[in-house]
């Protein structure tokens, strides 16, 4: 099982310190990019479940294709 943890940076190597005194704990952080990059992914799936309840209006391929 895989978790992602957001932590303050303050108390972040401690917690990283913990977690490596586990065996069956694996502690790789991410890097800025890679945390950005999920964030926008999970703003994304959060939109999609709007649309999809009717709660937010999503727009058509070809407006999406003409705005680019």
């Amino acid at each position: 099982m895989k978790l992602l943890l957001e932590i303050k940076d303050e108390k972040a190597s401690f917690i990283i310190e913990v977690l490596k005194n586990f065996k069956d704990v694996k502690v790789k952080p991410l890097s800025s990019h890679k945390a950005d990059v999920f964030e926008g992914l999970k703003e994304a799936v959060r939109e999609v479940a709007l649309i999809k309840e009717g709660k937010l209006k999503g727009i058509s391929a070809k407006d999406l294709l003409n705005e680019l």
